[in-house]
């Protein structure tokens, strides 16, 4: 007897077009939500646009520790849905084909993308959160290059300020240069340009040279009676780039940790009373996100199956509903672990062990409890209330019009009104 026979096939290209919609799309929600937030931040930090993709593909694995289950659910979801709505479920049902037994492809699903999920979750999203804070911190300390801002007056080494009034060819050529340079002695030297160009610095490479063009420079000192104003047709402006500080290892914090590096904190002995409990927290914390994908095909169909003669999409909204609250709860249960206030094993594996019970439940009545709808009571209070505001809406639209009073149809002389 075959392992994977046609009906496997069938549903396995029922569930794999839905789901991987469902996860592009889930993906480019969360990532549109996040872009406008970095493109904020970047260019508050003046820094290049380039960044903000580099940052975005670092929170692809973070996405996709959520997409992922999401996918797998809803691809389930919307196969057994088709199936039943068409009533081809209940001819696999008659040939003698169990729920269990249908099931068997979106488990495989499962397996293999809980084995994925696990591999993000260990290593891939460590690394990746390490590298996006790496970029935050590199935006503000100017590692990547701050951009001198038009029109403003911007700060170089706390002693030097910097005006352009405009610039071209993406900054390389800057117009209407003023500067200002206050030297530690007390000397002030005041200087503006026709325009001028950075150029590196062979010599120094913390220094950069600005060749301005066309020009004055106001020298003032406590030594000098009067000013004394030079004009120039070239002169390089030589300014020290801000010191970059190095940024700290990987692995400072909790969530940066690879999988065994969490396990082995958790049991040395040598780590402090808070690293421990933090480590303890967040790797039950992966583990039990891991952990729930595998009750999400049973969940998948006991939401999927409508009660007869209904087409209700009410089990696509409650499943969603249920994963994302899920995983809300499960990130609270991580921070509330992580301080010491609750046990780690109760904040997370509690929760798990009380969704996996409803899960269970579900679906048992779906498929050994004869007629048995695991949502049936919403199913039936949101007919009744569909039902009542449909007749509210109709009782609104069929109103009848007030008609004029007997004595507005006269003049007041017993006359009619004229036409």
């Amino acid at each position: 007897m075959k392992f994977i026979t046609a009906i496997d096939r069938y549903i396995a290209r029922l569930v794999l077009v839905p789901m991987l919609a469902v996860f592009v799309v889930a993906a480019s929600l969360l990532i549109l939500d996040k872009m406008l937030t970095l493109f904020d931040f970047v260019a508050t930090q003046g820094g290049p646009v380039t960044v903000v993709f580099k940052m975005l593909a670092n929170m692809l694995p973070e996405y996709a520790s959520l997409a992922i289950p999401l996918g797998l659910m809803l691809g389930i979801l919307f196969a057994f849905r088709r199936l039943a709505t068409s009533s081809e479920l209940d001819v696999m049902r008659a040939l003698g084909l169990s729920y269990t037994r249908l099931l068997r492809v979106p488990f495989l699903f499962a397996i293999v993308l809980a084995g994925l999920n696990l591999l993000i979750v260990s290593y891939v999203q460590p690394l990746s959160r390490y590298y996006y804070e790496e970029l935050q911190f590199e935006l503000r300390s100017g590692a990547l290059g701050a951009s001198i801002k038009v029109g403003e007056f911007n700060a170089l080494q706390n002693r030097t300020a910097l005006r352009v009034e405009s610039s071209k060819d993406d900054g390389r050529q800057l117009e209407g240069i003023f500067a200002r340079i206050a030297a530690t002695n007390g000397e002030v030297m005041v200087i503006s340009a026709r325009e001028g160009q950075f150029f590196a610095s062979r010599e120094n490479p913390d220094t950069i040279i600005l060749r301005l063009t066309d020009g004055q420079i106001v020298q003032q000192s406590p030594t000098i009676r009067n000013p004394r104003v030079l004009t120039f047709a070239s002169h390089d402006l030589p300014i020290d780039l801000p010191k970059i500080e190095q940024f700290r290892r990987r692995g400072d914090k909790d969530r940066e940790y690879f999988l065994p590096e969490l396990l082995r904190i958790g049991w040395s002995k040598s780590a402090s009373h808070e690293m421990r409990v933090q480590s303890i927290a967040n790797l039950n914390y992966r583990l039990v996100e891991v952990a729930m994908m595998f009750l999400l095909p049973m969940l998948a169909v006991a939401l999927a199956v409508p009660p007869k003669r209904s087409t209700s999409a009410l089990g696509v909204f409650v499943s969603i509903i249920m994963v994302v609250a899920y995983h809300k709860v499960n990130e609270y249960g991580q921070d509330v672990s992580s301080l010491g206030r609750v046990d780690p094993t109760l904040a997370l594996w509690g929760p798990f062990t009380a969704f996996a019970g409803l899960i269970m439940w579900m679906y048992w009545r779906l498929a050994y409890v004869p007629g048995g709808q695991p949502i049936g009571g919403l199913e039936t209070a949101f007919s009744r209330l569909g039902k009542a505001i449909g007749r509210l809406f109709g009782g609104l639209r069929r109103a009848p019009v007030a008609k004029r009073p007997a004595d507005d149809a006269t003049d007041g002389t017993g006359a009619p009104h004229a036409a």
